[in-house]
């Protein structure tokens, strides 16, 4: 493998560039996957990253092997970096000292909605992306749409909460979500805490789209009126609401406990 030692190379510095900016990885459509699990995900259910790139003193190491060698096997480009010059790359501490170079997936979107769906209008905080995507995964949800000003879905800190989700979901960016509800063909849920419904009594067992929005302002009052049906999750104590991704775990799991148990 090319072993890269100084800060000039013309890929190092390309490398260096797209972790850094979330522009030049929307420019080349590029994403990195940092992490052994991340680069394992991709492996398991994508195809070939475009490059593995591994740190000097990380080449030996049991994880890193069977990551390179299958890697290399489908024909991707195996690269090692000086350990500085890899620390002045990834972002994650403490970490075995790999990542993958992939091209970020891009679906086409559907003009309606058909299959079950979240739809997440003005998400800020990626932690809270990341655990959404995860639970969306987990769920049986594949379909997730993400309105302008949504955090950006393949960021570092959202892949790693996403924890490999964003490889078995289409993910759709910037998209006018208000336009797409109104094509849609399946009920559109709303959560709210006045809502006389509760998501325990909805029936969830077909296709819905779950609208979730901003961590303090909710959805947006267009997408709001654009629900064909507001519920509510029922809690005790003195807290007025739950943090977003737990509200959509728990309208997810109740939806799939619906879907394999009944109502």
């Amino acid at each position: 493998m090319k072993l890269i030692t100084s800060k000039d190379n013309p890929l190092f510095k390309d490398l260096k560039q797209l972790a850094s900016s979330s522009q030049a990885r929307r420019r080349a459509g590029q994403s990195l996957l940092d992490g052994v699990h991340l680069a394992q995900a991709w492996l398991q259910y994508r195809d070939a990253p475009q490059l593995c790139v591994v740190a000097e003193g990380a080449q030996y190491h049991p994880e890193v092997a069977p990551i390179l060698a299958r890697s290399e096997a489908l024909g991707a480009q195996c690269l090692v970096l000086a350990d500085k010059l890899y620390d002045a790359i990834s972002t994650v501490e403490n970490g075995v000292g790999l990542f993958l170079l992939v091209m970020t997936p891009q679906a086409v979107a559907p003009q309606s909605l058909r299959d079950s769906a979240v739809l997440l209008d003005g998400l800020q905080d990626p932690g809270n992306l990341g655990s959404i995507l995860r639970s969306a995964a987990a769920a049986g949800v594949t379909q997730v749409f993400c309105s302008p000003g949504t955090a950006a879905a393949w960021s570092p800190k959202v892949l790693r909460a996403g924890m490999g989700a964003h490889f078995v979901l289409d993910i759709f960016e910037n998209v006018d979500l208000v336009a797409l509800c109104a094509a849609s063909r399946i009920p559109l849920l709303a959560t709210s805490s006045h809502a006389a419904q509760t998501i325990y009594d909805c029936d969830l067992s077909g296709p819905v789209a779950w609208l979730l929005g901003h961590e303090g302002q909710g959805v947006s009052p267009a997408l709001q009126e654009a629900a064909t049906q507001e519920v509510v999750i029922p809690h005790l104590g003195q807290m007025e609401s739950l943090n977003v991704a737990a509200a959509a775990a728990v309208c997810l799991f109740e939806q799939l406990r619906q879907r394999t148990l009944g109502r």
